[in-house]
């Protein structure tokens, strides 16, 4: 199951304690909002596209929707999401789960600037019922994330 890679991954930083398994489901932004009694700008999606013959996760902030022209400005290439089966094998988590930790070594996680307005940020852990509360400094260094990009809209 992909939430013990992740309690396994997170172990290594002291967050293993700070994962939050809840009773409901946290697939969406909104079941994870109500689960977490927080707005749904604070839960980090990570969105997980093709990268040429491989995958890349791009964690944005709830209320935030990428920005085709921005993506492509970014990336030289048009964004096209993960089918679910893709999202899979290429992850390792399924959709509802999908979170910038323990990821393959070739999935670069990029964090988006939409989440910069605030101090934490609230990824899932690998699982539609999980999550934990970080800084954005936690985020970056625990996600070990390639760089902070702007490819979204909606949010400002």
């Amino acid at each position: 199951m992909a939430i013990e890679k992740v309690k396994d991954y997170l172990k290594q930083f002291n967050k293993v304690e700070d994962i939050l398994e809840l009773e409901k489901s946290t697939a969406t932004v909104q079941l994870a909002a109500i689960a977490l009694g927080t707005e749904e700008a604070r839960i980090a999606k990570s969105l997980s596209f093709y990268d040429g013959d491989g995958a890349m996760v791009i964690v944005v902030a709830g209320d935030a929707k990428v920005d085709n022209k921005k993506f492509k400005n970014e990336f030289n290439f048009k964004p096209r999401m993960l089918t679910p089966e893709d999202t899979i094998s290429f992850t390792g988590h399924e959709i509802g789960g999908v979170c910038p930790f323990a990821l393959p070594e070739n999935v670069k996680v990029y964090l988006d600037n939409s989440m910069k307005r605030f101090t934490t940020m609230f990824p899932a852990c690998g699982s539609s019922n999980s999550a934990i509360e970080l800084t954005l400094d936690e985020l970056e260094k625990i996600s070990k994330s390639s760089k902070w990009v702007d490819v979204c809209k909606g949010w400002e």
